[in-house]
């Protein structure tokens, strides 16, 4: 009888509950004859002709019953659940923070200031080992895949190795005193503020058009030396001699640019060019100024005679310097904190304020078309520099300038009082250099304002009223 019941699955004895309580046996279906072992509920009652074998099981260690599939599977499903929230804690994906700490090393550079390559490359860097540290919890997460295939393909744009030193996403860590990004990084992360360091732009070309500080466009006489700018870091002066005689339009046959001696970065140094004499040198024969292999301040020759760029690493500023046929083109970019550090004293900077009421060309309105909409006689169309007409000006300056913006007017309207093509290569390379050093692109082109509300199809002959009238304010 008992060995037909183990076959079926019946325990010849009891066993231990895996739960709380007394130990309990399954019972079996009741047996139809009245001497047999009867099971009741909560144990074993053995019948008198059993007791003997009742008294020794007993005796036994009772055995833990197994407990049933149901049961196991829900717990290894409540631990795995409860381990996964665990590594979720854990382990987190943080491409996101790697990504927002690569962004804020690289927001404040620009590709036209000196050491942007080994600055990016060490921001790479820095995120491509972010990314290894937390590879395991990305696993699967596409933006993880795309940003670690993003930085491969910039390591190879700007042939970065892979080896090398890391930007550090803490300012004080990376502390330079000669490096202006760094030491303005501290400042702000000391204060709280995490925003990159705000740069201006100023350029002057043409007989002379000026861009100043705000972005306001002026064309001036501005005739002899004037002070561009002149703050606590950096002196910059131009002279402007007459174009054309008979004529008030000027434009630029020399530049002085003084970078102010600064702690122990730098002493002061001057450089200087007039027409025909663009030196890669500054007056004392050096080429750089700081001590050690990086320079703080250096000279670089892009084209001989031609461009040449300054680039002052403690004061994160950029200068280029061109001759285009016979004059001399600028463009600087500095930021705004050094920019505005002056005194009452320094107040004359045609950067920062502009020309003089009094020597402007274009009716103090800060742009070449300010004089749009006067009536002109018809003749006066025809009173342009021999060789060009408003036709031939127009088309000429389209070719390197598509764009009519005030750049290009610029370009018509120097060819108008000068004759001179070299006028229109260099309204090219103003806005070149602004593309180069201007912060914010959405303020590259400056386009002429439509004071009566013109639609752009009718804006043509308005510009080119306006450039004539322009052009006889020059020359009466």
């Amino acid at each position: 009888m008992m060995r037909k019941k183990r076959k079926r699955g019946v325990p010849p004895g009891p066993c231990r509950s895996h739960g709380p309580g007394p130990a309990t046996a399954p019972s079996p279906p009741p047996s139809p004859e009245p001497t047999g072992p009867a099971w009741t509920g909560m144990g074993l009652r053995a019948a008198p002709s059993f007791a003997a074998a009742a008294g020794a099981e007993q005796h036994r260690r009772p055995r833990p019953c197994p407990p049933p599939l149901a049961l196991l599977l829900l717990l290894l499903l409540s631990l795995g659940l409860l381990h996964a929230g665990d590594c979720q804690q854990l382990a987190q994906c943080r491409i996101q923070k790697c990504t927002t700490d690569f962004v804020a090393l690289t927001a404040h550079l620009n590709s036209a200031i000196d050491g942007f390559d080994s600055e990016f490359c060490k921001a790479l860097r820095a995120y491509a080992g972010c990314t290894q540290r937390t590879s395991k919890a990305c696993r699967g997460n596409l933006v993880y895949h795309s940003a670690v295939l993003g930085i491969s393909d910039l390591m190879s744009q700007r042939n970065c190795s892979k080896d090398g030193p890391t930007s550090s996403t803490n300012p004080e860590v990376t502390h330079d005193p000669c490096t202006y990004h760094s030491h303005a990084g501290a400042r702000e992360h000391r204060a709280g503020d995490q925003n990159p360091p705000s740069y201006l732009f100023c350029g002057l070309f043409g007989d002379p058009h000026l861009r100043t500080f705000k972005d306001h466009f002026q064309t001036c006489k501005v005739e002899g030396a004037w002070p561009l700018i002149d703050n606590n870091y950096l002196s910059v002066q131009v002279t402007n001699v007459p174009v054309v005689p008979g004529s008030s339009a000027t434009a630029t046959n020399k530049i002085t640019i003084i970078f102010k001696a600064h702690h122990e970065c730098t002493e002061q140094k001057v450089y200087q060019a007039v027409t025909d004499d663009l030196p890669a040198a500054f007056v004392d024969g050096t080429t750089s100024g700081g001590d050690g292999d990086t320079k703080s301040l250096r000279i670089v020759e892009r084209e001989s005679g031609r461009h040449v760029e300054m680039h002052a690493r403690y004061i994160g500023t950029t200068v280029f310097v061109r001759q285009l046929g016979r004059y001399l083109t600028l463009a600087i970019r500095m930021p705004e904190d050094l920019a505005m550090s002056y005194d009452k004293s320094q107040d004359l900077q045609l950067c920062v304020n502009g020309c003089p009421l009094s020597e402007r060309i274009d009716d103090g309105q800060d742009q070449v078309s300010a004089i749009l909409g006067h009536t002109l006689p018809h003749t006066a169309l025809a009173q342009t520099w021999p060789g060009y007409t408003l036709e031939t000006a127009n088309t000429q300056c389209q070719e390197k300038m598509p764009v009519k913006d005030i750049y290009f007017q610029s370009c018509v309207f120097d060819l108008l009082t000068t004759g001179d093509a070299n006028f229109t290569a260099a309204a090219h390379s103003a806005l070149e250099d602004v593309a180069a050093l201007h912060p914010r692109r959405e303020r590259w082109h400056i386009f002429p304002s439509s004071g009566n509300g013109a639609p752009r199809g009718g804006r043509d002959l308005s510009v080119s009223l306006g450039l004539t009238c322009l052009f006889l304010v020059v020359f009466l």
